[in-house]
C-alpha cells in the first residue's frame, strides 16, 4: 500500500503528464513555417536523442540486447513504430491545419474503439453497459459525419491508430521509456534521411529560420518524452483506475483549446455528436467504477491468498479493458 505522500506525488505527476498532453496543441503552431512532415521527422530524431541520454544516465540498456534476440518482438516494435508515426503525423497536421476539436474527439472515442477492437479481433465478451456505450459511440460518429459533411477521419485515424498501438505494445511488453527508445530507433534513419533530403532541396526550415526556431524543433524530443516520464512516476504510485479517469484530462483540454483559443466552429450537430460521445464515456466510467467496487468486495471476502492472484485482473476488468487489450499503461508514448 502506497503512503499518502506517495499517492499525492503520483497524482501530481499524473496531472502533469495529462496536462502537458492536453496543452500540446499550443506547441505545434510555434514550429511553423516547418510543415507537419518536417516537424514529425524532428520529433522522431530528437525523441531518440533525449531518451537515449536518459537511458545512459540511468544505465537501463539490458532490455535492448534481449529485444534484438527476439525477432517476433522486434517485428511488433516495428509495427508499433509505424502506427505511432501515423498517429503523431496526423495529430500534428490536424492541429496546424485548424482541426484541434476533431483531433480531441479521437482521444475521447479511443476507449470505445479499443473495446470494439477487443470484440472484433480478440473475440471478447462485453457487459451490457459496454455494448450500449459502443452503440452510442457509433451513433455519435454518424451524427458527426452529418455535421462535418464527411466522416470524422481525423478522429477515427487517431483513435484506431492509438488503439492498435496499445494492442501491439501489450504484446511487446516494454516499459514506456524503453518502448519509445526502441520505436524511435526504428524511425530514426528514415526521419533523418527525410530531413537531409529536405535540406538538399533547400526546404529545411531548421537552419533557415534562426536559432530560436531550431531550438524549438529540437525541443520536440523533450515535449515527447517529459510527459512520459511524469506518467511513469504516476503509474507506480496511483491505482490504474485513477489513471483511467485522469486520461480524459488531455482531450478535455484539447477540446477547450480548440473552441476558446483557436476559435473553431461548433455548430449544433457537432455538439450533439460530442454529447453522445460523452454519454458513452459516462456509461463506461460508471460501469468501470461499479465493477471495481464489486471485484474489491469479492477479493476482500476471498482472503489474502486469492487476492494476490486476482487483484491485477480485477482492476483491468474494472477499467473495462481486457487483459489482452490496450491498457492506459501501455499507450502513453502514442499520445500527441
Amino acid at each position: 500500500m502506497k503512503s499518502r505522500g506517495e499517492r499525492h506525488i503520483g497524482l501530481l505527476n499524473g496531472f502533469a503528464a495529462y496536462g502537458m498532453w492536453g496543452l500540446v496543441p499550443l506547441f505545434w503552431p510555434l514550429l511553423k513555417p516547418a510543415g507537419a512532415a518536417e516537424i514529425l521527422a524532428h520529433r522522431m530524431v530528437w525523441s531518440l536523442v533525449f531518451v537515449a541520454v536518459a537511458l545512459v544516465v540511468v544505465r537501463r540498456w539490458a532490455w535492448a540486447g534481449e529485444l534484438l534476440r527476439q525477432p517476433r518482438r522486434l517485428a511488433l516494435v516495428t509495427v508499433a513504430a509505424a502506427v505511432i508515426t501515423v498517429n503523431w503525423g496526423v495529430y500534428i497536421w490536424a492541429v496546424n491545419s485548424g482541426h484541434v476539436v476533431e483531433a480531441s474527439l479521437g482521444y475521447f472515442i479511443n476507449p470505445l474503439v479499443t473495446i470494439a477492437m477487443g470484440v472484433l479481433l480478440l473475440k471478447e465478451r462485453l457487459r451490457r453497459v459496454q455494448w450500449a456505450a459502443v452503440g452510442i459511440g457509433a451513433a455519435a460518429v454518424l451524427v458527426l459525419t452529418v455535421g462535418y459533411g464527411r466522416p470524422p477521419w481525423i478522429s477515427l485515424t487517431l483513435a484506431f491508430s492509438f488503439a492498435t498501438y496499445g494492442l501491439v505494445k501489450k504484446k511487446v511488453n516494454l516499459g514506456g521509456v524503453e518502448s519509445l527508445a526502441a520505436e524511435t530507433a526504428i524511425q530514426f534513419l528514415p526521419a533523418l534521411g527525410y530531413l537531409l533530403w529536405l535540406s538538399g532541396r533547400g526546404d529545411l526550415s531548421f537552419a533557415a529560420e534562426g536559432p530560436g526556431h531550431a531550438a524549438l524543433l529540437a525541443s520536440t524530443g523533450i515535449v515527447t518524452a517529459l510527459p512520459l516520464v511524469c506518467f511513469g512516476a504516476a503509474a507506480i504510485r496511483v491505482p490504474l483506475s485513477t489513471l483511467g479517469l485522469l486520461q480524459y484530462l488531455a482531450p478535455v483540454f484539447q477540446f477547450l483549446l480548440g473552441i476558446f483559443y483557436f476559435h473553431e466552429a461548433m455548430p449544433p450537430e457537432r455538439w450533439a455528436g460530442f454529447a453522445l460521445v460523452w454519454l458513452a464515456l459516462t456509461l463506461l466510467t460508471w460501469d468501470a467504477l461499479r465493477t471495481a467496487r464489486t471485484f474489491r468486495r469479492g477479493i476482500g471476502g476471498a482472503g489474502a491468498s486469492m487476492a494476490t492472484g486476482t487483484a491485477g485482473a480485477a482492476v483491468r476488468k474494472a477499467e473495462g479493458v481486457t487483459a489482452r487489450g490496450a491498457e492506459p499503461l501501455d499507450s502513453p508514448a502514442a499520445r500527441p
